[in-house]
């Protein structure tokens, strides 16, 4: 409220002395010649009658605790005196005729006006100055006939009994106002909040790797960092910017020279680390009639703007700490920019997706169109409050998995850098339940990839499995967790040039992980975990590997 309100009313009874000299015709006459088109038009509506609102209001239910000191067992002469104001009190019965006659306490956000308890002083006291602000507004727009002497003399009366409290009000009022103009002034932003992650992660591994040796045994340190720009400028949209840093490589590309294993928040398959800073995700997300629409042109990942299902997808800041245990492989196909849209109908939801790959540029096989895509069609179901059914379809070009053994992944495995032209179609049923307690999660997948260069064309049958685990334990957001699985795996495999078995992987690899994920703070997170693999890449002539690594995330 201004200044000017409580220089008026609030603590200048002369004022409402004057006022009560004045007639109510030396009023009317004066708004006779004073009032605009808008006034009038405020006349004939209640909202100038019903300025107090729900911030008001909240503020008098923070008051209602206030001033309750223990009663005196004495008899009390004055209003002054009483801790509380009771519904029988004149000054209780005052107020609320002014209430009823100005409207100047339209009633709480749940609908109730809460007007048959007793108040303490401060409470009342915040009433009557929202009173006192409607009345003042009435004055300054020369409504005519609006006041009676009698109310005039009754709010003198009742800013004398309470004019402790009321002072008291406007020393919170005026220090409220310091710390918003500071607030104001410094804000970073009006429409943009800055989000932040950082990752210090200790990373290591022992054992075999695919090609028949031993993993380097050497303790790796590094970070990924993001920062966020959350934008929105309807406030039924969003705009998000990030920036990101990852220093830390990938064991595929360093020590087990296969993705089984790899973690999540470490630089991609085959991925070296690096201390640059670069835009890593852009993306435009509004509703569109009931529609969710995400328009990404930078870093899509299938949590953008659908489900992944999985309770322990915590994209590598939280949950697994594998790429594999984060979520279903075949989310790993859709990925680059593109065009996401979610529909939500309650019990069901639908979510369509196209992302190229490297959609910015215009050359052959590549463009939005021409190059590396995938395309995400999916259905879930959620027939009880926690539980989701998935049912997901991949089509994709130039595209694999990401995960699982070299044949498995021939785009990032084989002929690098561009890896094999192959078109796959991908299917994938997943589950997930999130009790509150404890949350379990699982998908089986099969892909059909038809790899199309020439000297290696044909056919593979891919196949994987996973089971999760999560169950809190410990301080609040704690978390213990457990994945079992079966990375990608070539189970079929036919090749034009009658090399029947080829890219098939022989034997088979369990993916075992295990973490435990314990909340220091509100902020901060330490996970402890490790990650065996049983043959690595598919094949039992390679010892078992086992990484191990410690992650500590921070959230600002």
């Amino acid at each position: 409220m201004s200044k000017l309100m409580w220089n008026s009313l609030l603590v200048s009874p002369a004022v409402l002395g004057a006022l009560f000299v004045g007639s109510t015709g030396a009023i009317a006459a004066d708004s006779q010649s004073t009032q605009t088109p808008e006034i009038a038009q405020s006349e004939q509506s209640s909202p100038l009658l019903a300025q107090a609102t729900g911030e008001v209001l909240q503020q008098i239910g923070e008051y209602s605790q206030e001033g309750r000191g223990s009663a005196s067992s004495g008899q009390v002469t004055s209003v002054s005196q009483l801790s509380d104001v009771q519904p029988t009190d004149w000054a209780f019965q005052a107020l609320q005729s002014l209430v009823e006659r100005y409207g100047c306490i339209a009633g709480y956000p749940d609908g109730t006006f809460r007007g048959n308890r007793a108040l303490t002083r401060y409470e009342f006291a915040a009433g009557l100055n929202a009173c006192l602000d409607v009345i003042n507004n009435l004055i300054a727009a020369a409504v005519d006939d609006a006041l009676s002497s009698e109310d005039l003399i009754t709010l003198q009366r009742l800013t004398e009994e309470f004019s402790a409290e009321l002072a008291t009000l406007r020393g919170r009022v005026d220090a409220l106002e310091v710390r918003t103009a500071e607030l104001e002034a410094n804000q970073f932003s009006t429409t943009t909040k800055l989000f932040g992650e950082s990752i210090f992660a200790l990373a290591g591994s022992e054992g075999g790797n695919s090609v028949g040796g031993d993993t380097d045994s050497g303790v790796a340190f590094g970070t990924r960092t993001r920062l966020e720009f959350l934008t929105s400028f309807t406030g039924r949209d969003q705009l998000n910017t990030r920036l990101a840093i990852t220093t830390l490589d990938s064991f595929s590309g360093t020590n087990t020279f296969t993705p089984e294993g790899d973690l999540k928040f470490a630089a991609g398959v085959y991925g070296e680390g690096s201390t640059t800073v670069e835009l890593d995700w852009l993306r435009y997300q509004t509703n569109i009639g009931d529609v969710q629409v995400s328009f990404i042109p930078v870093g899509a990942i299938v949590p953008d703007f659908a489900s992944t299902i999985n309770p322990l997808d915590g994209d590598g800041g939280s949950g697994a700490l594998s790429r594999f245990g984060t979520r279903a492989p075949i989310y790993n196909m859709v990925e680059g920019s593109g065009l996401g849209l979610t529909y939500d109908a309650g019990q069901a939801e639908i979510s369509l997706g196209y992302f190229a790959e490297n959609a910015g540029s215009p050359t052959r096989r590549n463009g939005l169109f021409d190059g590396a895509y995938g395309a995400l069609a999916q259905l879930v179901f959620k027939p009880i409050n926690g539980l989701q059914l998935g049912f997901t379809y991949v089509n994709a070009y130039r595209k694999d998995m990401q995960t699982g053994s070299q044949f498995a992944t021939p785009v990032e495995s084989i002929a690098p850098p561009d890896g094999l032209a192959t078109i796959s179609n991908a299917y994938n049923f997943g589950l997930g339940y999130d009790s509150g307690s404890f949350a379990l999660g699982g998908w089986v997948g099969y892909t059909n990839a038809r790899i199309l260069d020439e000297g290696i064309k044909g056919d593979q049958g891919i196949f994987n499995w996973a089971v999760t685990l999560g169950v809190n334990a410990g301080p609040p957001g704690s978390q213990a967790g457990l994945v079992v699985g079966m990375e990608p795996k070539v189970v079929r495999s036919y090749s034009d040039q009658d090399l029947e078995g080829a890219l098939e992987d022989a034997d088979t690899s369990f993916h075992i992980e295990g973490f435990y994920q314990y909340q220091l703070t509100e902020n901060i997170a330490i996970t402890p975990g490790f990650i065996w693999l049983t043959a690595p890449d598919h094949d039992d002539q390679n010892d078992d590997v086992v990484i191990g690594t410690i992650r500590t995330t921070f959230r600002f």
